[in-house]
Order: structure tokens, then C-alpha cells, then sequence
């Protein structure tokens, strides 16, 4: 006994002494550390990194960008099983300790006293937060003392709730998920309202080894911490036996639930990606940006599937050109060694990759890359006759060998009738639709697939128009005082343009002369000699300034006579920019593809406000209006609007000039070169089809008073497209069938002429009055002060029937 208290006497002065070494150590380094702790006042009004989203106008995703999948929550929207499921994972005295637990630590300490090792660190979750927010991820002393400290000061000025809220938000979860919003929607494609108790207990099992013990790569270690998780939640009593029970049978259902797109616009997306990180800079990746575009969903997939139908029965009249490549198919295990082969493929255009793996006489079977094996019948395969060149293929297959063999990697295409025999097609195309009062673009593809080719052909291809470019020299035409019945002679000639540096022999399509012609009759069968001579007439200098009203620019055009058959260099989206004026009337408008801009709050900082149509704004005065040139189609957005109205739209045609350009454009869809388009059944449908030399250019533009559309067809390199692939042919039929939806429950809308228009008979052949009785006489409308005023010679003319008659056997282009 004496001995003992002999140890005593000797042993509390000791630790007494190292108590108050500890306490003056202890304050030493709170005094020193303290001052340089970081301010939390920048935890109430922290920003986390969202990523970029992409919107089309009616609120289907585009298109997300950025590092970090996070999704945002307050601390109201986590529903208490969710909050407990973490309380028990990481810190279960959290509304207990002032921040720092002292009892993990003393804990961490005897552990590392025992074992030489930190395996545990006895951090609360306000420590992690002190940590995520503020301190790096080292393993020192000081570093740990830090995070004590900075997490008592974080207790002091926020509140419990806040600081959990800072936590379910800034956790690390694995798979780029930060925050248990994004995990849910990328584990379980949930809001974390619709979660199950094992998918809570699976997501706050993550932060401990988030990498490692997620679902998607680790699915049993993944599951063993959830039940640990479950375990705890009994323990604590969060939950009771029978739910414990359940919840650790409950099967794992977690998958990687990456945010789909639900719109497919890759090539809209990546105009606003630019332009977003133009304005905003790499901010615009994580300031969690809302951008909700004018594309309309319906409308857009609309265009994807006319693009791709048009090119494919374009590919399709020009022969098979064989399998993508071969692989050798041991007898052994031939699905696996197929299945390998189709690893690095994926699905583009619609068009899935798949492996030969046997024939029949007139069959054969495909191992599809998700392992499905298929059996493309006789109806798939007989259309493939051998691609030659542009213009030649080869004899058509009898059997299924004459086509493919066992190895071959092909693609297919898959229908209701069953799975084709398809192909990547080489050429591409591009589609571009917009509202004429106001610019607004509703869909835009760029190419067959963004995910072949990123280069976008509706807003970077400059191709020639060809004959779509008519319509704009026979609007300057009417301007200088010519007339739809304007007789020009249709007939050879030889011109030797200094511009052209050569003699030049221009011929119409068809080969043919007609002689003289209307200025209607030949808008509507797209005669070349009579527009180049139309041109002449008015002069190339008077054209090139006029055209500027259209939006086009003096630099894409060329300074000759071969402006007139589409000579220049234009995108789709200028077409469409240019076919707007006559469409709504004579304004000149600027396409745009943003509506607005939303900041990570859900405020509005930018928002739409182009020049707008507004016709009862003027009157319909017959005034000359100089062309005046404009800016490139560029994105309409200024700050949010006020009070005052939007911006009106420049007129920029006279009505009447407006006016009889609709109706030129309207005959050649009932009659000339667009007809085609009849099968839509639609009286407000006016056009023109566009064909370059050697077919090079396929266009069809063509709108209604409510939606102007532009299809062109062609190879990026310039390639012939063949014999017969005009634009009635090769892009016609693309804007037919997009139309054919985006007109969908658009009633017709049809203008009343403006004042000073007068129509009256005329003889089709001299464009003259028509006397009285004559036969074959028509209708034709002039300005008023245009009107004819001599009267026919003929007594009988059937000129427009015979004109009708020629017509009758010329290609459609």
C-alpha cells in the first residue's frame, strides 16, 4: 500500500505536468492555426460545380457537359431514411457533438496506439465537410488538426441541417456522381425522393471507398457494405426487424443510369456548347447552365429520320459496296470470336453492327454486338447489287453468298417487316427548318450521324444552290419592272464573259430549247438559257446588290452570268434564311437556335430577342426599298427583355414583289419541277428544286407562310452523285418526308394580294392581252402599272397546252 501511493505521489505530478503541456500545446497550436482557418462565410454561399444542360424548347434533354454529375438538393428534399442511412455509415453522434466526435477519436487513437496504423480517422461529417471544402486529402498530424479546429468553427456559425445539406451535396459517390442526387440518378435513374431503403443503404455505403465499392465495379464489396449499412440502421434503431430483413434480400438493382439524351441534336448541341463557352468560358461547364433551345422534339425527329431515309434509298440505288471488314470465325467458339469483333462498333445511323455467322441458299444469320442472333431474309439482301461507280452497279444476287460470307461484318437495318442488309452511306446531307416570322430554327441535322461526323453541312458546308438559286434573280427581275409574263427566248447561245475566262455554252437541263418563254413557265421548269439571259438583262452589279436583302453576301457570290444558275457558295441554314423573306412576306429575319439561358438558381441572364415580323405594324406601301446588306445568321440573345416590344423585322421586299414571287414559287409544286411534293396534299406549299453541274448538289427549298425547310444532298468531296439525281430526286423526297410531320396540325394559310396587283387573261404565247373567244387564254397577275396594254394577234392559241405537253417527259431537278 505504501508502495502505491509512493507511485502515486511521484506519478500525478507527472500527468499533471503533461496535462498542462498538452493544454499549452493544445493552445499554441489553436492560436496558430486559428488565424489562418478560411472564412465560412463562404460555405453559405457556395456554388457547386453543375454540369451544362441542353434543352429543347418543349423540355427534352439535348445534350449534358461537364466533369461532375451533380444534381443539387436542399436539405428538405432528402428524405429522413436517406439522412439516417448516412448518420449511421459516418457519423451517427452527429446531432450530438459540437463537431468534433471525441469519442471516435479516442477511439482512432487507441487503434493507433494498438497497431501502429491509421485505420481509422474519426472524422464526423463535419470534419469531412471542413475537408471537402477547404483542406486537401494528405495523411499528417497537422493537417488532421485543422480540420478539428475548422470543423468546431463550421459547428459555430451553421446550423446542423446546413451542414448536412453541404455534405449530401459535396460527397464524392463514385462514377462522377457528387451528391446523393446525381448518384441516385446514375445508380438507380431515381430522384432521391423514389428511392428503396437497400438503394439508400447502397449509396451511404459509397463515401468510404467510392471508387472501389461502388455498384457498377464492385458489385459484391458494394453489396457487403450495404448490409453493413443495414446493419447499423437496425442497430441504431432507424429501422425495425421486418424491414432489416427484407432490405438485406432485396436484390442489387443498381446499374450505370448515364443521363440520356432524350433528343437526339448533336449537331444543335455542339452550336450551343461553343457558344455557351465563347460567352461564358470553361465556367459554363460547371456553373450548372440551363440552355433551352428552339428546337422542337417533334420536329427534330422528324428531320433525323427524313435525312437518314433519303440517303439510305439513295445508297441503296447505287449498289452494295461490301462488308465493313472480316474476321476469321474459329468452328470452336465462332459467336465469341464475332462478339470480339464488334467490341470497338457501335450503332450509328440507326444502323446496328452484326458479324455473319452462317448462310443459306437465299438467308443468312448475324450475331448482333448484345449477343442476339438474327436472320436476315431474301426481302433484306436482294437489293444489294454490287456498287460499280456513281452511275453503274453490278448484276443483281440470286443467292445470299453473292453478297456476304460467314465472318463478315455488315451492318443492319431493322423494320417492321424484319432486319435489311444495310450500309454506312458515303454521301451526306443536311436539313434546316425555321419559322419565317421570327427565325427560330425547329430542327437542324447536320450529317448523317454526329457521332461519324462532327462537321456540321447546315451551318458550315458552302455548296452551290444551283437552280434554288433562281428564285432570288427573278425576285430582282420583278423589282426592275419585268413581268411573270415577260417573254425571254429560250434558245442556244455562246457567251464570252471575261468573268468565266472562256467562251461558255450553258444548256438546260434536259437538253432541249424551247424558244420564248414566260418568266412563269420557266421558274417553273427551271430553264437555265432563259435565266442566264434574265440575268443579263438586269445586270450582274444590279443582282449581286439586290440578293444582299436576303441575307447572302457579296463575297460568296461570283461576278458573272453563272450567278444565275446557282454559281455562288452557300450553307443550308443561308438558304433558309433567304427563303424566309418570301415565305413570310418580305421581312428579312436572323435565324437563331437559342431561346434562353438559365443560370445554376434557375434565374434567366440571357434571353431570345430577334427581329420579329409584325405586319400590322406598317402599312402595305409601294415604296422601292434598297437592298441592305446583313450580318451572318448569328444567335439572337441580349440581356432579358423589359417592358419594350420586340425588335420588327426589316422589310425588305416590296408586297407585290412578295407577293408574285409566291406564286411563281407555288407553280412549281403544282406543276413544274417540285410536284412531287403534291402527295402532301397541301395548297400552301411553294419551292424550288437546285441541281449543280454533274449533279453535285441536290437541293430541294421549299416552305409554307408558317415553316421554311431547306434538304440538300451531297459528298463531301465533291463527288458526282450520279446519273438522274437531281433535287427532285435525291433531296425532295427528304424534305417531303419531314414535312409531312412538321406540318402536322398546321392548318393552310393563304395571303390575300395586297393592293396594286390586277390579274387579268393573257395568250400564254406572247404574254399580250387576250382577246376575246381567244382559246387557251390565261390567267396572269401584274403590278398595275404593268398591266398589258396591247391586245394578241391570235385568234386561238393552244401554246400552253404544247408547253405543257414538252414539259411533260423533262427530269424533275
Amino acid at each position: 500500500m505504501i508502495m502505491i501511493m509512493k507511485i502515486l505521489r511521484f506519478l500525478l505530478p507527472a500527468l499533471l505536468g503533461l496535462a498542462a503541456l498538452a493544454l499549452a500545446l493544445g493552445a499554441g497550436l489553436y492560436f496558430y492555426i486559428t488565424p489562418q482557418l478560411p472564412s465560412i462565410e463562404a460555405l453559405r454561399d457556395v456554388r457547386f460545380q453543375v454540369p451544362l444542360r441542353i434543352y429543347s424548347s418543349d423540355g427534352q434533354l439535348i445534350a449534358e457537359y461537364g466533369e461532375k454529375r451533380r444534381a443539387p438538393v436542399t436539405y428538405e428534399q432528402v428524405p429522413e431514411l436517406l439522412v439516417k442511412a448516412f448518420l449511421a455509415a459516418e457519423d451517427d453522434r452527429f446531432f450530438v457533438h459540437p463537431g468534433v466526435d471525441y469519442q471516435g477519436l479516442l477511439r482512432a487513437a487507441f487503434e493507433l496506439a494498438r497497431t501502429g496504423e491509421k485505420r481509422q480517422g474519426g472524422s464526423t461529417i463535419t470534419m469531412q465537410v471542413a475537408r471537402n471544402f477547404f483542406l486537401s486529402r494528405e495523411k499528417t498530424y497537422l493537417r488532421k488538426l485543422t480540420e478539428i479546429f475548422l470543423a468546431l468553427k463550421i459547428e459555430r456559425e451553421l446550423s446542423k441541417q446546413q451542414i448536412l445539406e453541404l455534405y449530401l451535396n459535396k460527397i464524392y459517390l463514385g462514377q462522377r456522381a457528387y451528391g446523393v442526387g446525381a448518384a441516385a440518378q446514375i445508380y438507380y435513374g431515381k430522384a432521391i425522393d423514389e428511392l428503396t431503403l437497400p438503394q439508400m443503404a447502397m449509396i451511404a455505403g459509397l463515401p468510404k471507398a467510392p471508387s472501389r465499392d461502388n455498384p457498377v465495379s464492385d458489385m459484391l464489396r458494394a453489396e457487403q457494405r450495404r448490409n453493413y449499412v443495414l446493419r447499423r440502421m437496425y442497430t441504431l434503431d432507424y429501422i425495425d426487424a421486418e424491414r432489416y430483413r427484407q432490405a438485406l434480400v432485396a436484390p442489387i438493382s443498381a446499374r450505370l443510369h448515364a443521363r440520356n439524351s432524350e433528343l437526339e441534336a448533336g449537331y444543335v448541341a455542339e452550336m450551343v456548347r461553343a457558344h455557351m463557352v465563347e460567352r461564358f468560358g470553361e465556367q459554363a461547364y460547371t456553373e450548372g447552365y440551363q440552355v433551352r433551345t428552339t428546337l422542337d422534339s417533334s420536329r427534330q425527329r422528324a428531320a433525323n429520320r427524313a435525312l437518314r431515309a433519303a440517303l439510305m434509298e439513295y445508297d441503296r440505288r447505287h449498289g452494295y459496296r461490301g462488308h465493313e471488314g472480316l474476321v476469321k470465325l474459329p468452328e470452336a467458339a465462332p459467336a465469341e470470336a464475332a462478339a470480339r469483333a464488334l467490341t470497338d462498333r457501335s450503332r450509328l445511323a440507326g444502323l446496328v453492327p452484326a458479324v455473319v455467322l452462317a448462310l443459306e441458299e437465299q438467308a443468312f444469320t448475324a450475331l448482333l454486338k448484345d449477343g442476339r442472333e438474327v436472320t436476315v431474309a431474301w426481302e433484306g439482301i436482294e437489293w444489294a447489287r454490287p456498287y460499280l461507280s456513281h452511275d453503274r452497279r453490278g448484276k443483281a444476287p440470286t443467292q445470299a453468298a453473292d453478297v456476304v460470307e460467314p465472318g463478315a461484318i455488315v451492318r443492319l437495318q431493322e423494320l417492321e417487316e424484319g432486319w435489311r442488309l444495310a450500309q454506312l452511306p458515303a454521301i451526306e446531307g443536311a436539313l434546316v427548318s425555321l419559322l419565317p416570322d421570327d427565325g427560330a430554327i425547329v430542327a437542324l441535322v447536320g450529317g448523317l450521324d454526329y457521332f461519324r461526323s462532327k462537321f456540321n453541312r447546315a451551318v458550315q458546308a458552302r455548296r452551290q444552290p444551283g437552280s434554288s438559286f433562281k428564285p432570288f434573280i427573278y425576285s430582282a427581275a420583278l423589282d426592275k419592272g419585268f413581268t411573270a409574263a415577260t417573254i425571254i427566248n429560250d434558245a442556244p447561245v455562246v457567251f464570252d464573259d471575261p468573268g468565266l475566262e472562256a467562251h461558255w455554252r450553258p444548256e438546260n437541263y434536259s437538253g432541249r430549247f424551247y424558244g420564248p418563254t414566260r418568266l412563269r413557265e420557266a421558274l417553273t421548269h427551271s430553264r437555265n438559257l432563259v435565266s442566264i439571259r434574265l440575268l443579263q438583262d438586269i445586270g450582274v452589279r444590279f443582282a449581286i446588290d439586290y440578293v444582299q436583302r436576303f441575307g447572302f453576301q457579296p463575297g460568296q457570290l461570283p461576278a458573272n452570268l453563272s450567278l444565275a444558275l446557282g454559281s455562288g457558295s452557300v450553307t443550308p441554314l443561308q438558304m433558309a434564311r433567304g427563303f424566309a423573306v418570301f415565305a413570310n412576306g418580305g421581312y428579312r429575319i436572323e435565324p437563331y437556335f437559342i431561346d434562353r439561358i438559365l443560370d445554376g438558381r434557375g434565374e434567366t441572364v440571357f434571353e431570345a430577342r430577334p427581329p420579329t415580323v409584325c405586319r400590322d405594324c406598317e402599312p402595305e406601301a409601294d415604296a422601292e426599298l434598297p437592298p441592305v446588306p446583313a450580318a451572318d445568321p448569328a444567335v439572337m440573345l441580349a440581356d432579358p427583355p423589359g417592358p419594350a416590344p420586340l425588335p420588327r423585322a426589316e422589310r425588305v421586299l416590296e408586297p407585290r414583289n412578295s407577293w408574285l414571287m409566291n406564286s411563281l414559287l407555288q407553280d412549281v409544286i403544282k406543276r413544274g419541277t417540285g410536284r412531287r411534293a403534291l402527295t402532301l396534299g397541301r395548297g400552301d406549299l411553294r419551292g424550288k428544286t437546285g441541281t449543280t453541274n454533274d449533279q453535285r448538289d441536290a437541293w430541294f427549298c421549299g416552305f409554307t407562310p408558317g415553316l421554311v425547310s431547306i434538304a440538300w444532298v451531297g459528298f463531301d468531296e465533291l463527288a458526282p452523285l450520279g446519273r438522274g439525281e437531281t433535287g427532285g430526286r435525291a433531296a425532295l423526297p427528304m424534305w417531303i418526308d419531314y414535312m409531312q410531320t412538321a406540318l402536322e396540325g398546321m392548318p393552310e394559310q393563304r395571303r390575300d394580294p395586297p393592293a396594286g396587283l390586277v390579274t387579268v387573261r393573257i395568250d400564254p404565247v406572247t404574254g399580250l392581252l387576250s382577246p376575246s373567244g381567244q382559246t387557251g387564254a390565261i390567267f396572269e397577275t401584274f403590278r398595275q402599272e404593268q398591266v398589258p396594254t396591247r391586245y394578241s394577234r391570235a385568234e386561238a392559241s393552244d401554246g400552253e397546252g404544247m408547253d405543257q405537253d414538252n414539259e411533260s417527259a423533262e427530269p424533275l431537278f
